[in-house]
């Protein structure tokens, strides 16, 4: 038999796109692209949706440009393809894309005879893929991979029903239409919790330092500085949700960011786009229970998170000094969240000490761009030829943080306070010396892109934690 009796006699393979293809969905990609490039005209085109899905999805796919090179695609999806063309049979991408969105894809991949997708009037999907495909192949007929109950009309039609990622309960009913059925797993796990940043939650710690400047533990303060932490908790990963849906694209261009879970499709967009106002919503709640002065504060601490995704991040310099507010934010919610007062003293070395860990950031960026022959950061305000300035404002502002720690120890109320205050000169030692070697460490690249993750996996920092903390207990103690 000849390849073209082969091609003749096989069904067409025909491959879904959202959920199938690729582990995403189109529409919520080219939303978040648009959001990433111009939110205001984003949002506004929201309002194609009043008539209709098909038209909201040619509004989305005209404002924006899809990348198809980055987009999380299935590997047993795309290995399917490849053998049933090599086996001599055709395939098709028929999906409720826009057809601008399919035609790209399909380009880009080279592996479908065809592309079909909704033409701005009428939403291919569901009974309506079914009746265009019965239409269009019905002679030849069709086999069809698809992973959600829309698809079922779609099965129902074909010769052979393929689902992908489907849970039991679906390939029992693709299983009872009566066809020939073929269940696919990719077997990439869910990555909901990895998409909190759990480990991120370590700076909420934070909201503890009033209780341990005014050294006041008593059971009322230690449970409003827990609610303010579990809080900023929940409200953090809501923001940090919302960060990596506006930065899509650059994580997924970037080595290790693009193994994120909504870069790299282990939580669907959809999903990740619903969990931004329920996290923010359950930390609102938990942070009322701690009184008005604190829902204040954590929902100024929200919005200030959106400008910064949205805006901010892109604004060179002003995207550091609001890193540094946000982990200064989290000091003030300690304090009002206890009642406890806190020092000037307590808020310019915060402002100066945070301001220096959120260049360092900026810095690892940018010697990771300068290492993969990258000149300028993408989103963000910066060059790799900025480098040298942003190591300086490191250093800098780490400095100052320590002299600032120094004048403080000298005050009136530390002399009060402690009972062995020039102890807490060690603390500066050991500031002075982790602030220059996380800038020498940065400059090597070897420093991770957030400075309080690599504080915690690196034995050097984590002594330096402990000597701190001996230094404190000992001023107190001795």
């Amino acid at each position: 038999m000849t390849a073209k009796d082969r091609r003749d006699e096989m069904p067409v393979l025909v491959v879904d796109l959202d959920g199938t293809l690729i582990r995403s969905d189109s529409l919520y990609e080219t939303f978040w692209a648009g959001m990433s490039e111009d939110w205001g005209t984003a949002l506004s085109a929201l309002s194609a949706l009043t008539n209709g899905r098909a038209a909201l999805k040619r509004s989305m796919a005209g404002r924006t440009v899809l990348e198809p090179e980055h987009l999380p695609y299935n590997q047993v999806v795309l290995d399917y393809i490849r053998d049933w063309r090599e086996a001599g049979g055709q395939a098709v991408l028929v999906t409720a894309a826009d057809q601008s969105v399919a035609t790209s894809i399909a380009t880009h991949l080279g592996l479908f005879d065809e592309a079909h997708g909704s033409d701005g009037e009428h939403n291919l999907k569901g009974e309506a893929k079914a009746r265009f495909l019965e239409e269009r192949f019905g002679p030849q007929g069709f086999a069809y991979i698809g992973d959600s109950k829309a698809d079922l009309p779609v099965w129902k039609a074909a010769a052979k029903a393929i689902s992908v990622d489907t849970p039991p309960a679906l390939q029992r009913q693709v299983t009872a239409l009566g066809n020939e059925s073929e269940h696919l797993a990719s077997g990439v796990k869910p990555g909901y919790l990895a998409a909190l940043r759990p480990h991120q939650w370590l700076k909420n710690v934070l909201v503890f330092v009033p209780l341990f400047a005014a050294q006041s533990f008593t059971g009322m303060h230690v449970i409003h500085a827990i609610l303010a932490f579990v809080a900023f908790s929940l409200v953090s990963s809501s923001g940090y949700v919302l960060n990596d849906l506006m930065d899509l694209r650059a994580d997924r261009a970037h080595p290790r960011k693009c193994k994120r879970p909504l870069a790299a499709g282990r939580v669907p967009i959809a999903h990740g786009t619903m969990m931004v106002p329920l996290l923010l919503l359950a930390g609102l709640l938990v942070a009322m229970l701690g009184g008005p002065a604190l829902l204040g504060v954590i929902f100024g601490y929200f919005v200030l998170t959106t400008i910064y995704s949205t805006w901010l991040k892109q604004r060179a310099v002003a995207d550091i000094g609001t890193l540094a507010g946000l982990y200064t934010l989290r000091i003030i919610a300690g304090s009002v969240a206890t009642g406890l007062d806190l020092t000037v003293w307590l808020l310019a070395f915060s402002m100066f000490f945070f301001f220096a860990l959120a260049a360092v950031k900026r810095l690892a960026e940018l010697v990771d761009l300068e290492k993969r022959g990258i000149g300028t950061a993408k989103r963000r305000g910066y060059y790799v030829d900025d480098a040298p300035l942003i190591s300086q404002m490191t250093t800098a502002s780490g400095y100052i943080s320590v002299l600032v720690l120094a004048l403080y120890i000298n005050t009136f109320a530390v002399q009060e306070l402690y009972t062995a205050p020039w102890i807490l000169w060690g603390i500066c030692l050991v500031l002075m010396y982790w602030i220059s070697r996380v800038v020498l460490v940065t400059h090597r690249g070897k420093m991770e892109d957030d400075p309080i993750v690599y504080a915690i996996r690196d034995r050097t920092s984590l002594v330096c934690i402990l000597l701190v903390v001996a230094f404190a207990v000992a001023a107190s103690v001795l």
